[in-house]
């Protein structure tokens, strides 16, 4: 891969990066506050798979980036709130338009494919904990 085309890409790499790194820091988070042990096993599960994801952005970026709390603060908040009847639905949702946006970067940098397919997988592995 030439750095013309990383840095052509590079504001949606960062963007990425990003949020990789801080869904590792709010599925920790909320394994911590869930009720359920199966719930809170499989939100540790998906923050080690963010983890890797987040390394195959920083893999073009070079870029050492730290989690934003926000995510890690609200979203155990509305679990404590709403519950996960209401929450669950919106992790997923943000887990299916992460990898909708993936979709471009497929096309360019082809080791994200395996990112977008575990975001979608992400997404139903949430709403499969509903059932």
């Amino acid at each position: 891969m030439d750095q013309a085309t990383i840095n052509k890409y590079m504001s949606e790499l960062l963007y990425a990066q990003q949020g990789e790194l801080d869904a590792v820091l709010m599925y920790n988070k909320l394994a911590e506050v869930v009720k359920d042990e199966k719930d809170a096993q499989t939100f540790r599960q998906l923050a080690k798979e963010e983890g890797g994801h987040a390394q195959v952005f920083h893999k073009y970026t070079l870029q050492v980036l730290k989690p934003k709390k926000t995510k890690a603060i609200a979203v155990p908040l509305m679990y404590k709130c709403f519950g996960k009847k209401f929450l669950y639905p919106i992790i997923a949702n943000q887990e299916y338009a992460a990898a909708k946006k993936y979709i471009a970067l497929v096309k360019v940098f082809e080791d994200v494919e395996s990112v977008m397919n575990d975001e979608t997988r992400h997404g139903d592995t949430v709403k499969a904990l509903l059932k």
